[in-house]
């Protein structure tokens, strides 16, 4: 049961006491949600709604993908490119250095090897296989963003340091990194990675946190900021739609790159995921930048089409003036290269396929709303 994490104790956890997000107890979410975000009058579904693989809940096959190391070992024409390797897991390469976020290459969103969510395909390539990064950024201790086995690895065979939400170090230092190498932060405040001239920053976001029943909100849970001389990239972790990301676009931007999650929406929990109508409004807000959606097209997390999230930014996005990015798995990315967006992804999913899949039927699975917030 190693995979659920452990506690902060000792100065960790003073530190965390002492954060203007923590109540007394737990951390919280300073700004009220905005009407309208979550919708009252919908029920949400049950666990056994949310395990059973409803119609088009999943691709018919394996997505097309590259293998991006080639591209890799040459430098970036204009000092800012991203590889998507699935969810909001991305390589960003940053004027010669190399930021991971989220690293997730576990096959399942859950700390159970044969249940919970399962990933539609394995990234391009193996964790083995990656260059080596300057830094792994962590934005929360959920499932799809913090994954034990990755951890594991990264903790044995590298020595890479990692930056993330306040009291997420416990879980990072219970599974082998060592304290040295973890970096924790508050909102707004910024950490510059020695060596790199590289700096990141923790930004507010509109979500929770917790790995278990007993942990609901025991860690922070944090948008990121990557700074270097000449770039700015945002990466949104998971959020529901805050008016803070105008303060971020005042504080920290503008910014070359947005990294906004679009996927796992639902009406019953609109202010605590965007969505792909939301993350048009949030780009607004942070002012704008070329717009790289991520947390969508690897795990099912909710009851939407697979590839709803990207058609809905399709069919928004030019009408606002939005610069979309949308590679396939792998493939590198400058943001300053406009090229048209080619929807890939209809390539493998007619309309109206995938076979639903009945969910175990148990007492708990029933009833039990889901998510836990």
């Amino acid at each position: 049961m190693n995979s659920f994490g452990k506690r902060a104790q000792g100065e960790r956890l003073e530190r965390m006491r002492a954060s203007a997000m923590w109540d007394g107890l737990v951390f919280r979410n300073i700004h009220p949600a905005l009407p309208g975000l979550r919708d009252a009058s919908v029920p949400r579904p049950t666990l056994k709604e949310f395990l059973s693989a409803g119609d088009r809940r999943a691709p018919a096959g394996p997505l097309p993908s590259l293998d991006p190391r080639a591209a890799w070992s040459r430098p970036a024409q204009s000092g800012l490119r991203a590889t998507w390797l699935g969810h909001s897991t991305v390589l960003i390469e940053i004027d010669g250095h190399r930021v991971l976020t989220d690293p997730v290459w576990g096959t399942r969103a859950s700390p159970f090897r044969l249940l919970g969510p399962r990933r539609f395909q394995p990234v391009p390539l193996r964790l083995r296989q990656m260059p080596e990064v300057d830094v792994v950024v962590i934005s929360h201790d959920h499932y799809d963003h913090l994954d034990y086995p990755t951890i594991r690895a990264l903790a044995r065979h590298s020595s890479v340091p990692f930056v993330t939400s306040l009291g997420v170090g416990a879980h990072l230092q219970a599974w082998g990194v060592a304290a040295e190498r973890i970096t924790e932060l508050e909102w707004w405040e910024s950490h510059r990675v020695p060596g790199t001239g590289l700096t990141i920053t923790a930004a507010p976001s509109q979500h929770f946190s917790g790995r278990g029943f007993k942990d609901r909100n025991a860690t922070l849970w944090s948008s990121m900021v990557v700074r270097s001389g000449r770039h700015r990239v945002f990466f949104s972790g998971d959020t529901g739609l805050t008016t803070e990301y105008a303060a971020i676009r005042e504080r920290l931007g503008p910014f070359d790159l947005v990294m906004l999650e679009v996927g796992a929406f639902h009406p019953a929990w609109g202010d605590i995921h965007l969505g792909p109508v939301n993350a048009l409004k949030a780009h607004a807000l942070l002012g704008g930048g070329a717009f790289l959606p991520v947390h969508w097209g690897t795990f099912s997390l909710a009851m939407h089409a697979w590839d709803e999230p990207v058609e809905t930014l399709l069919q928004l996005a030019p009408s606002q003036g939005v610069p979309l990015l949308m590679p396939r798995l792998g493939e590198p990315v400058e943001p300053v290269a406009q090229a048209p967006v080619l929807p890939w992804w209809r390539t493998l999913q007619p309309a109206g396929s995938g076979t639903p899949r009945p969910a175990p039927d148990h007492p708990i699975a029933r009833d039990l709303p889901w998510p836990l917030d």
